[in-house]
């Protein structure tokens, strides 16, 4: 296989969730979240992964019904936040991060 330009991009992980999907994110796109939307996430790459697979309740937004949030127990009254959306079966991350809230939206799978 080549590595040249034209080649996909590199797959960083992809983690089957408890709601019968994956979710996967590319190298680039994971440094985008950690450098420029939550830098506060670049070492908890593992979370994210733990909270995709193994969450503590998970959420369908509000604003968009192809929209999961996932959530994990941060153990420090806070929360660990995968954001995925799932398109024609297949899931994408779209952000991460930490927060002291679970936002609104229908529960629909909780631990």
């Amino acid at each position: 296989m080549q590595n040249d330009s034209t080649s996909s991009p590199e797959i960083l992980f992809e983690v089957a969730t408890p709601i019968d999907f994956s979710v996967r994110t590319t190298t680039e796109y994971w440094q985008f979240i950690v450098t420029i939307k939550h830098p506060a996430m670049l070492d908890r790459l593992v979370d994210v992964q733990n909270t995709l697979s193994n969450p503590d309740e998970i959420r369908l937004s509000k604003n968009d019904s192809q929209v999961y949030l996932f959530y994990r127990d941060d153990g420090t009254k806070r929360w660990v936040c995968a954001v995925a959306r799932r398109l024609n079966g297949e899931g994408f991350l779209i952000t991460a991060y930490r927060t002291s809230a679970i936002k609104e939206g229908e529960s629909i799978w909780q631990r």
